[in-house]
């Protein structure tokens, strides 16, 4: 199959580029798995000291592959695919967060759904003018499951309301404003920044730094895993609904759904 992730090093940073930039860089399991992969070969690395995460072309990352969701509703077994789906997107999120080196997002474009999802599992944020970010599930008959846990752990439940009940995309200001995003800078500076932010980390311990995720994501987010557990089940659950077929379809079909 192809390779829809590439690896660079840059001592002390190593890189993940998403790279299926004609479906801008959407999630496939192909992809998940890759990625994966990616970080435990990065974990095995000892000189590169952050892990840079970015998108090829014009978008970070669009979401989730919703052909792949609604090949699966023609399947018999539809229901235990999306289920495995989920899962596998819970256990993408929990590798970053429990990644013990520090992962800087360098957000080249459009973060949505389960790319937002990316966004917020990582521990620095640096983005471009045009890094919109959202979560437009609802609007696919979908729910943000995974992602909303960690929408309220980074930001607080009263904006994370506002971000998954309207479904909207906001502009890379306001995500700065909200600090989903830490820092804005131009496209063609993003990767040179994120690079010395990697930089600034690897001044520290290693040990050090993955003591203070580990405090970060374990300690102070203890119910983290819990309610990830919990939106892996209403993001599967969704997905079983007419609203959700009429929606991807929709989306697919480039139109607009017609809500039974």
């Amino acid at each position: 199959m192809e390779q829809v992730i590439r690896i660079r090093k840059h001592v002390p940073s190593g890189t993940i580029i998403l790279q299926r930039t004609e479906k801008r860089n959407a999630l496939s399991r192909w992809m998940m798995l890759q990625l994966k992969q990616a970080f435990r070969d990065l974990h095995q690395e000892k000189r590169v000291r952050a892990v840079i995460l970015t998108g090829s072309g014009q978008a970070f990352c669009s979401g989730i592959d919703l052909q792949e969701v609604q090949e699966s509703g023609r399947q018999q077994d539809a229901t235990q695919q999306w289920h495995e789906d989920a899962v596998q997107y819970q256990e993408l999120l929990e590798t970053m967060l429990l990644f013990p080196k520090p992962i800087i997002a360098a957000v080249n474009g459009p973060a949505v759904g389960a790319g937002a999802g990316l966004v917020l599992a990582s521990d620095i944020v640096v983005a471009t003018p045009e890094a919109q970010f959202g979560l437009p599930e609802p609007r696919r008959g979908l729910v943000a499951g995974l992602v909303a846990p960690l929408l309220a752990y980074r930001i607080a439940a009263g904006p994370a309301a506002n971000l998954l009940l309207t479904a909207r995309l906001v502009t890379s200001e306001e995500a700065f404003r909200w600090n989903i995003y830490h820092e804005l800078t131009a496209s063609d500076t993003i990767w040179a920044r994120a690079h010395q932010l990697a930089e600034t980390c690897a001044q520290s311990a290693a040990e050090s730094l993955q003591l203070t995720k580990r405090m970060l994501n374990e300690t102070m987010g203890e119910q983290l895993a819990t309610h990830l557990s919990a939106g892996a089940a209403a993001s599967a659950t969704a997905q079983t609904t007419d609203a959700a077929r009429e929606g991807v379809d929709a989306f697919i079909e480039k139109r607009e759904p017609n809500w039974p």
